[in-house]
């Protein structure tokens, strides 16, 4: 039920839009942080985004991982995406 409700713009409660931070620089990579508040917590997602060719690509990801406040989900965030960028690097955006 929960993709049905995403799916068509319907937002639960206690859920709402990304909160967004700085962006950080990494191996070539620019990383932002876009923690999702639920409720008291925050989950992890974030953007990593490089310029190939010429074109901005993006990679978007959310993980489960829930943290009591902001910081420590923008922390994680950024942790989770440097080892995005270690394990795929320029493959991500394949």
């Amino acid at each position: 039920m929960a993709f049905f409700k995403k799916l068509f713009g319907i937002a639960d409660k206690g859920e709402e839009e990304p909160v967004k931070t700085t962006a950080t620089t990494f191996e070539g990579f620019e990383i932002t942080p876009t923690p999702i508040k639920e409720g008291d917590q925050f989950r992890v997602s974030g953007v990593i985004a490089k310029t190939v060719s010429g074109e901005r690509k993006e990679h978007t990801f959310i993980r489960a991982d829930l943290y009591a406040g902001k910081e420590a989900a923008v922390e994680a965030t950024i942790a989770k995406a440097k080892r995005i960028i270690k394990e795929q690097g320029d493959l991500m955006f394949s």
